[in-house]
């Protein structure tokens, strides 16, 4: 089975944490939630509570299958963690899933992973996205090469079934 960062900080969508995080526990894969320090009480826009398993500085990418990142507010402070930024990009040249919906492609973008790629987000940084190099689609869900994308909540089930379709 695999074994899943979920990267998160306060703010996040509630529904676009809580529903992969427990889909992907459900199929047998282990969901480690990564913040900025290890029992660190992220709290969601809608009242969701998540503590931090990990600090993102003592992660390596090498022990993870993929990353998972969740939207709302939280991408937005966590694109500005240099060991964040630094865990992301490894994942990449490791070709590893990379998971992001709504406002999750931030980090993506800030990790510099989505040149050439085919994405989606949610509409408010649609041109960030196409800025970074990737061709937006405007679809509810968008798999290129390791990387997936979603926009908002109502993309949740496509968004889940194709991370839990990659990591097989």
């Amino acid at each position: 089975m695999a074994k899943v960062a979920f990267l998160l900080a306060d703010g996040f969508e509630d529904s676009e944490m809580t529903n992969p995080y427990e889909a992907l526990k459900e199929a047998g894969h282990e969901a480690v939630i990564v913040g900025f320090e290890q029992g660190l009480e992220c709290k969601g826009k809608k009242g969701a509570v998540y503590t931090t398993d990990l600090a993102v500085e003592d992660v390596k990418a090498t022990d993870f299958d993929g990353v998972v990142i969740p939207g709302g507010g939280a991408p937005e402070a966590l694109r500005v963690n240099e060991d964040l930024i630094a865990f992301v990009k490894e994942i990449n040249q490791q070709s590893k899933l990379i998971a992001g919906i709504c406002h999750g492609p931030q980090v993506m973008i800030s990790a510099d992973v989505l040149q050439g790629k085919d994405a989606t987000c949610y509409i408010g940084i649609r041109d960030d996205v196409k800025l970074a190099g990737a061709n937006f689609k405007d679809e509810e869900v968008v798999v290129s090469a390791n990387l997936i994308t979603s926009r908002t909540p109502k993309d949740e089930p496509a968004f889940i079934r194709e991370i839990l379709a990659k990591l097989g």
